[in-house]
């Protein structure tokens, strides 16, 4: 892994993110190089990170041994095919670049390449992200571990077999953060209305969201156990939860994971289309 060259097309706040967990595991600095058009923006990359900024894309990718596509969406099919004469030594393919599928990004790099489609979530900008990850055919064994080295500096990762169940991935983890951040906003609002200064019902609802979080993870114990040995019969807990199963509680919660899990699926169809064919 510290022997490949790695470039970053496109230097955001998670690619920054990812270049930043690479060398806080040690990773090479001299062996990581970053794109962005903005000459103030590469002035602060090099800066802040110490590592080597570009203005050419492809000047980049030639020497790469694993190109992470950083951009936007919107602007990958682009970038893709400007690309597309820089990458015949065939280098692993990295994208972060939510709701693209394998199989347009590798028709826009000209076919045959090794690719490696991810779905990491916001926070791994803070290291503690949920990262899925599908591989293509052209992925090998040695290529598939260091796409997960590099995620991994940032969090969680788990692969899938299909890459159909990225769409799942991103309903679950991808947008789950703003499910919690709506849940902690509410629990937050109702510690207010019971008195509680909007400082300490924040502190408070963060902390034991935090709290339960590191419970469940660092636990072996199923969630319904978790919650079940937090729920006394007759207790307050009960009575809270009791308003919850009344309200429907679980079945908002599939609905709105199926609504996303769909609305990834149009994307992806969407965003996947040729230029040429939707002028």
């Amino acid at each position: 892994m510290d022997s490949l060259n790695l470039t970053f097309i496109g230097a955001g706040n998670m690619a920054r993110s990812l270049i930043g967990g690479l060398l806080a595991a040690g990773f090479p600095r001299e062996r990581i190089s970053a794109t962005d058009p903005n000459e103030a923006a590469r002035d602060q990359l090099t800066r802040q990170l110490g590592v080597r900024a570009l203005a050419d894309n492809r000047e980049a990718a030639r020497q790469a041994d694993v190109v992470v596509l950083a951009v936007k969406p919107q602007q990958l099919q682009a970038v893709c095919r400007e690309l597309s004469s820089a990458v015949g030594h065939r280098p692993l393919i990295l994208s972060i670049a939510a709701g693209i599928r394998t199989d347009a990004i590798d028709r826009w790099l000209g076919g045959g390449l090794p690719i490696v489609r991810t779905m990491p979530n916001t926070p791994a900008l803070v290291r503690s992200g949920a990262t899925g990850l599908y591989a293509n055919a052209q992925v090998t064994p040695e290529q598939k571990d260091a796409a997960e080295n590099i995620l991994r500096t940032v969090g969680l990762t788990l692969w899938v077999e299909k890459e159909s169940l990225l769409d799942a991935v991103t309903a679950i983890s991808g947008s789950g953060p703003a499910y919690f951040f709506l849940f902690m906003e509410a629990l937050a609002d109702a510690g207010e209305s019971l008195g509680l200064t909007p400082e300490a019902a924040r502190l408070l609802t963060v902390q034991t969201a935090l709290g339960a979080a590191r419970m469940a993870l660092e636990g072996e114990d199923e969630l319904a156990e978790l919650r079940r040995r937090v729920t006394s019969p007759g207790g307050t807990t009960a009575a809270a939860l009791g308003v919850f199963d009344e309200a429907g509680c679980r079945e908002t919660i599939h609905q709105a994971a199926e609504a996303a899990r769909n609305r990834a699926e149009e994307l992806a169809d969407q965003l996947g289309r040729d230029e040429e064919a939707t002028s």
